[in-house]
């Protein structure tokens, strides 16, 4: 099965009228070198936003710029080790620069496969930093410029996983980090008094480098072969039988981000072909 990443086209981009999606406001997104951190960076910048894309991948990052100039977009990147509380501090204050921070997107992420009995710790310390500290951190210093923005208004938006309502073997950090995202999502809602929204999305196996990664580590654990991790564990309760591609997810924060998504208040967005609800 080919789950190469695709190219992304602009007649695969959700464009969507808002006010509100200008050169003059900022998206912050996180993880822009692969994926679906690259998909949701340029989806915000042809939808009129200025981008500031963190990556520690300074290739890929600006490679991802290369790509939204390419569409109509800009994106500015800001090389951010999302590890250092002060490289991230610096990248929030470099995106003020650019204008009104009014979005941000934290989707940066990294797997590693092993039983609960197994798991190294310090894989668990950095799984937990990049994957739930770095998301609060930058809300945290986020939440101030929305508040300072024309309207006092802007959207928190986490990328979880149907791995953030439902727990599968040999994933159990990455599981408890996107049940964290959603209580993180719910907690900057809770206090946003209708100003400050926040949302998860969470989808199930998508065509990017982290999930092709990790069919090899799949095969071995389980000891079954790589297209049995493919069809049987990946897409087996999937009642769509197909990979999401990245834009598709970038879609969704577009969506989240927008006047259309008002009442997306702490709420989740599960697109994931039916993986969880349909059994």
């Amino acid at each position: 099965m080919d789950i190469r990443e695709p190219i992304i086209e602009r007649q695969q981009i959700l464009v969507l009228e808002d006010e509100d999606f200008t050169r003059e406001n900022v998206c912050i997104v996180t993880g822009i070198g692969t994926g679906i951190g690259r998909a949701t960076a340029i989806a915000a910048a042809v939808n009129g936003l200025s981008v500031v894309g963190l990556d520690i991948n300074a290739e890929e990052g600006e490679k991802t710029c290369e790509m939204a100039r390419e569409l109509g977009g800009a994106v500015h990147f800001v090389q951010t080790d999302l590890l250092q509380d002060e490289e991230i501090a610096a990248a929030v204050e470099k995106a003020a620069e650019v204008g009104t921070v009014k979005y941000l997107a934290n989707i940066a992420g990294i797997q590693h496969i092993d039983t609960v009995e197994d798991f190294p710790m310090e894989k668990y310390d950095l799984m937990q930093r990049l994957m739930l500290r770095a998301p609060f951190y930058l809300s945290q210093l986020v939440i101030p410029h929305l508040k300072k923005s024309r309207d006092g208004r802007g959207v928190i938006g986490h990328m979880a996983s149907v791995h953030a309502h439902i727990c599968t073997m040999k994933k159990p950090v990455y599981n408890i980090t996107k049940f964290g995202l959603r209580a993180l999502a719910q907690s900057i809602s809770a206090e946003g008094e209708g100003n400050i929204r926040s949302f998860t999305v969470s989808t199930g196996f998508v065509k990017t480098p982290l999930a092709l990664n990790q069919i090899p580590a799949q095969a071995q654990k389980r000891g079954i072969s790589e297209e049995a991790v493919v069809q049987d564990v990946m897409l087996g309760t999937s009642r769509v039988k197909e990979m999401m591609s990245p834009v598709e997810v970038g879609n969704l924060f577009v969506y989240g981000f927008s006047r259309f998504a008002k009442y997306l208040v702490g709420g989740d967005l599960l697109f994931d072909g039916g993986m969880v609800l349909t059994y």
